[in-house]
């Protein structure tokens, strides 16, 4: 199985891409991990909230296949203890599914058909963090979830 991360626009503080760059080498020696970037929106001054968040769903749906699952992290979805989300990706992996796809909207969330594509939602808080962070937090938390699935000592219980 791969994990992908996907997220709308760059990050542009270098001690956070160092960071994230970190924890995907991390990651590597567990899974096959992909971060895809979609570059930000040109010209968003003359969009709507909703036709922005339909141009970046237009540009979410088109990175996905048929066969990949889909998650949001929505500040609605389920969340998880680290123990939980290491049974949550194990049952992944356990299900044969080809691909696993996180997704990080745009500054609005996501539109209507990204919603209704989507197999599932996660929340990392009920607080409401960056988009830049919680690109960091959601590596971290993929990371923290195979050493606690590989019994290793990262994650002390």
């Amino acid at each position: 199985m791969t994990i992908k991360l996907l997220a709308i626009g760059k990050t542009d503080n270098k001690d956070l891409q160092t960071l994230i760059e970190e924890y995907q080498k991390r990651l590597g020696f567990y899974i096959k991990f992909e971060f895809d970037i979609i570059p930000d929106l040109k010209k968003v001054k003359h969009l709507s909230e909703d036709q922005q968040k339909q141009k970046e769903g237009e540009l979410i749906l088109d990175k996905m296949s048929s066969s990949d699952v889909m998650i949001l992290l929505d500040e609605n979805g389920k969340q998880y203890d680290s123990v939980a989300f290491a049974n949550y990706l194990q049952k992944h992996m356990n299900s044969g599914i080809k691909q696993l796809v996180f997704v990080i909207g745009g500054p609005y969330g996501f539109s209507p058909d990204v919603y209704q594509k989507a197999n599932g939602k996660l929340s990392l808080s009920k607080m409401t963090f960056s988009h830049q962070m919680v690109r960091l937090f959601m590596i971290e938390q993929l990371y923290r979830g195979f050493t606690i699935l590989r019994n290793e000592p990262y994650h002390h219980r």
